[in-house]
């Protein structure tokens, strides 16, 4: 497949550069090269060079690196014209103004606001409600997988954090499947760029929407505390929560989608660890740890960007450079995980530390949410259904054409 872009130069990739595929079509083998090429690697993403951190002890040290920062203005490509608005991952990194995009002060000003709105007693609160989406969503389950093969993510993996993240925003339910059309459609590689834009604006139309009517009449919902918090500096701007919100739903469901379906498919490739999980002798914490650390939700973070020169290793990253965090690889370094990092194993040593959900001052502000999530639903998930299996081989699996997310087009099982 062609992908368009909006790279000027038209050089061909550099020696030991690794070419980020768009189809997905050999995560393994990608995520083996990632880390083949060192600490520091040169990759191309859709014609756009840059350099990826592969290890886990760098990427920590990156990722608290105050001359890397979200500004895009700050990337050399940007500021040449090099790379536009025509480049299909831009979406990704000018995103509106946000917690995800500005850093130091401001950041924190953003981030306090988030913090407030998502508390750990509000995610506490939120049990009851997630633990009965989950039995309402194995219902429809067991109704569509009665005859016979059931598309586990359609019916479960994918509506349940939608339902958890619209509940939490104050979204109508109705408006759910509209949601997940459009994010799904933004970020895959099949959509035309002018497509993806007009989507982002369609988004922008019902944020802003969503925003003044709680503005009018505030709720006991995420959008109306974003819109009432009143510590940490001055209130958030009516863009500042609309940016804030289509970052945190975009990236809130799609992690748990990829957690859930990654962690059951794990499972089912190794079932003598499934059956340690189902008679208690592992926790199911640890699974989720470990599925984190293995299969990674995200497998690349779009982007930071070098405010001077830095040097990493035998490598400089030079001011202007874009740099991506390669958490795939990164929760694969053998010196960090050991020798079988590339083994999916409960049994590990613990605690499990890894960094899927980030580090540093941009750590996932949903991180817990996630977690909370995939320990009601796994469990419930083999309590309901302790025969189920895969409908199709594992290798007919098949990756969506995303090249930050790591998800699947569909998960066929069998529930036994």
């Amino acid at each position: 497949m062609n992908c368009p872009h909006a790279a000027a130069h038209d050089a061909e990739p550099g020696v030991g550069t690794v070419v980020i595929d768009p189809m997905v079509q050999d995560l393994d083998g990608e995520t083996a090269r990632l880390r083949d090429a060192g600490t520091l690697a040169r990759i191309e993403l859709l014609g756009v060079p840059a350099w990826t951190v592969t290890r886990h002890a760098e990427a920590r040290q990156l990722l608290v690196d105050p001359r890397l920062v979200k500004d895009l203005d700050a990337w050399g490509l940007w500021r040449s014209g090099a790379v536009t608005r025509a480049w299909p991952l831009i979406g990704m990194i000018d995103a509106g103004r946000s917690m995800f995009t500005v850093d130091g002060a401001e950041h924190r000003r953003l981030r306090t606001k988030t913090s407030q709105a998502l508390t750990p007693r509000r995610l506490e609160a939120l049990r009851p409600d997630i633990e009965k989406f989950t039995g309402e969503l194995l219902e429809s389950l067991a109704e569509q997988g009665r005859d016979g093969v059931v598309d586990l993510k359609s019916v479960f993996a994918q509506p349940l954090p939608m339902r958890v993240v619209g509940m939490l925003m104050g979204v109508d339910e109705d408006q759910h499947p509209m949601l997940m059309k459009r994010y799904k459609a933004f970020f895959s590689m099949l959509t035309p760029q002018e497509e993806r834009l007009a989507l982002l604006d369609e988004l922008d139309v019902f944020y802003y929407a969503l925003v003044r009517e709680r503005t009018a009449r505030p709720g006991d919902d995420l959008t109306s505390a974003l819109i009432l918090a009143e510590e940490g500096g001055e209130p958030l701007t009516e863009e500042e929560v609309v940016g804030n919100l289509k970052a945190m739903v975009a990236a809130g469901h799609e992690t748990t989608i990829g957690l859930i379906l990654n962690a059951v498919r794990a499972l089912l490739a190794h079932p003598d660890q499934l059956r340690m999980v189902l008679d208690g002798s592992i926790g199911w914490e640890t699974v989720i740890e470990e599925t984190l650390r293995w299969d990674t939700p995200t497998t690349h973070l779009l982007m930071r960007f070098a405010t001077e020169d830095i040097p990493v290793g035998d490598d400089v990253i030079k001011e202007g450079d874009g740099v991506v965090i390669s958490y795939r690889a990164i929760g694969r370094d053998v010196e960090q995980h050991g020798a079988d990092a590339d083994a999916f194993d409960i049994t590990r040593p613990a605690p499990i530390r890894h960094m899927t959900f980030g580090h540093g001052p941009h750590i996932c502000p949903g991180a817990a949410l996630s977690r909370v999530e995939a320990a009601i639903a796994l469990p419930a998930l083999f309590e309901r259904f302790p025969g189920l299996r895969l409908a199709v081989p594992d290798d007919e699996i098949r990756k969506l054409p995303v090249m930050t997310q790591n998800d699947m087009e569909s998960f066929p099982v069998l529930l036994g």
